[in-house]
């Protein structure tokens, strides 16, 4: 898709090489490190989520909202790593440096952040309205950044599980919540 020259692929590289730059600082922080790290690892394939579904699901009133919330992040996964990243076929990003922690390193397409995705859809499922409840918000938040800090994702990835995290989950709460 050319439009005067430049192209989208372009301008998404600049985009995600710019923020990265920007960013970099922050990553000299060892408190950063130490949260943004332990984020990332406790959300490797939803654990963190599943665990909060779980626990919810020892009340009878939140019984219902653990079974959707843990059979959405299952079709999330499926959706996000066996059908949408294959689509896109994008490279992480490269880091010659050494990490200050130790962090899986995925296999699968860096397009879109399957954290972000998962951290999102959790977040708008777990509110009771239509928005997303500040305290699932930051937590979620957490996570996505975290990608971006660890560089295991590039921050147009982390956005675009983010709006596919957050369209997912309203489409589920609207199916099978009821907009509860």
């Amino acid at each position: 898709m050319d439009t005067n020259g430049f192209k989208l692929s372009q301008f998404i590289d600049n985009f995600d090489d710019t923020v990265d730059r920007l960013y970099e600082p922050l990553r000299s922080f060892s408190i950063l490190n130490r949260l943004f790290y332990s984020a990332s690892a406790l959300a490797d394939h939803s654990l963190i989520w599943f665990l909060v579904a779980s626990a919810m699901g020892t009340t009878k009133k939140g019984e219902k909202r653990s079974k959707v919330i843990s059979g959405a992040l299952l079709f999330e996964s499926a959706l996000v790593n066996i059908v949408v990243k294959s689509l896109f076929g994008r490279q992480r990003p490269t880091t010659q440096t050494e990490r200050p922690h130790k962090l899986r390193q995925p296999l699968t397409s860096s397009f879109p952040s399957g954290h972000a995705s998962a951290a999102f859809m959790w977040a708008t499922l777990m509110t009771k309205d239509q928005g997303i409840a500040p305290a699932y918000l930051v937590i979620a938040s957490i996570v996505a950044i975290s990608r971006l800090h660890v560089k295991i994702h590039h921050a147009s990835d982390i956005i675009g599980g983010i709006i596919l995290g957050t369209l997912l989950g309203r489409l589920i709460k609207r199916a099978f919540l009821h907009g509860r």
